[in-house]
């Protein structure tokens, strides 16, 4: 038995020597020294978690990186906690805050009744507006005089100097030369509709009611009534001004002629 054991190792072939699993040797990777621009991996080291204690360091991590042994300057980047968004700012009620302060823009002031009844002005004022009336349909200028106030209440007829003379004022800014056209407007004026409106702590009567109405809340039928004062070209103007400056008429409560003047 042993003979034919021995007989039969002979009889094979020399496999050399046999490796354990954990004998096996692994084959070395030869590591680049230099890598290529733009291939360098750049270490950098996360803060901890929130919450957690930091680990001391053991000095195991702070070997310099390849571009710090080789000693190129590399724009450093932090890498920190994700910042919040900035905070939702929420626009105010602005109307809101103009009430409680006591100021309103200009679309929220409030629009004066318009009236067209005449039989609800003071007993003054409604003979004074006729008296006017009649005299501009006579033609005569004249006819006008005694209806203005003078001294220092003079009827306000211009923004500049006071005339001295206000009937030949009246004439010189009328496009015919003779006063004609000056009392076609004045009349066309008191035949609109009205408002009466608080002015320097006093009550005051005007006409056309476009004076106190803004421009842009004017229905058709109310854009109709002012084309009658107005051309188109001039509602543009207006409208680029921000408001009515054609020709306007106030008077008091108590029947005095105010004024009787176009412009800002």
């Amino acid at each position: 038995m042993s003979v034919a054991v021995v007989a039969l190792a002979l009889a094979l072939p020399d496999a050399g020597p046999a490796w354990a699993l954990s004998e096996l040797q692994r084959e070395d990777v030869q590591i680049p020294e230099e890598t290529e621009a733009g291939d360098e991996i750049i270490r950098e080291q996360l803060p901890p978690p929130p919450g957690t204690e930091e680990t001391p360091s053991d000095g195991a991590n702070d070997a310099p990186s390849p571009s710090e042994s080789q000693g190129e300057d590399r724009p450093s980047r932090q890498i920190g906690p994700v910042p919040f968004p900035d905070p939702v700012v929420i626009p105010q009620n602005t109307r809101r805050a103009d009430e409680e302060s006591g100021e309103t823009s200009g679309s929220d002031v409030p629009v004066p009744v318009v009236e067209y009844d005449t039989a609800k002005l003071p007993e003054p004022v409604r003979r004074l507006r006729e008296e006017i009336m009649a005299a501009c349909l006579s033609g005569e200028l004249e006819r006008l005089r005694p209806l203005l106030q003078t001294g220092e209440n003079a009827t306000q007829l211009s923004f500049g100097s006071i005339p001295s003379d206000p009937i030949e004022f009246m004439r010189s800014i009328s496009g015919d030369g003779e006063g004609h056209e000056i009392m076609a407007i004045l009349y066309e004026v008191l035949a609109s509709g009205y408002v009466l409106e608080e002015i320097e702590d006093d009550q005051m009567y005007i006409w056309p009611y476009f004076y106190s109405v803004p421009l842009d809340t004017l229905t058709p039928a109310q854009r109709v009534e002012l084309f009658q004062l107005v051309t188109a070209g001039d509602y543009e103007d207006m409208k680029n001004f921000g408001g009515y400056i054609f020709y306007r008429v106030g008077i008091t409560p108590d029947g005095r002629w105010q004024f009787f003047v176009a412009g800002d």
